[in-house]
């Protein structure tokens, strides 16, 4: 049921999403254009979860140059998805805030939010490009009255 569900993620245009993965030890993606950055050289091997290996073929920064970035992201050969990693992310100061239908991104010491993700089915999903945030006031209040 998993196969068919990645098949469906893939058809539907998801290629250019992220999924964030808590138990991916690295971020990484097979996908060459998803780089702003990118150094090439070989670094070794990732292990997968059935115990199949994949090349680590370089190591660079993801985003564009109007949005928030991802740097350490490893370029692994024939990986088909890119996978964010949520220990990553909270190492380098992030916060991640999960909710039933997405989740949220900040920086742990400001509190802005830089990503946000949507939750499809049982899988948190981001688009990295699509994520600039203007701060609106969407709300005004006043704590005194006059008439």
């Amino acid at each position: 049921m998993c196969i068919i569900f990645v098949f469906v993620l893939q058809k539907s245009s998801m290629k250019k999403q992220w999924y964030l993965d808590s138990g991916c030890s690295k971020h990484m993606t097979g996908d060459l254009t998803k780089f702003t950055s990118l150094k090439l050289k070989a670094e070794g091997h990732v292990t997968y979860g059935d115990n199949n290996r994949g090349r680590i073929l370089g190591r660079g920064t993801v985003g564009t140059g109007n949005s928030t970035t991802i740097e350490n992201v490893l370029y692994v050969e024939g990986l088909r998805h890119s996978l964010l990693s949520i220990s990553q992310l909270c190492d380098k100061g992030y916060k991640v805030n999960f909710k039933s239908n997405g989740s949220t991104i900040s920086h742990d010491s400001s509190s802005k939010v830089l990503f946000t993700s949507k939750r499809v089915n049982n899988i948190y999903l981001l688009d990295i490009l699509e994520t600039d945030f203007v701060n609106e006031c969407l709300l005004s209040k006043s704590d005194e009255s006059s008439l």
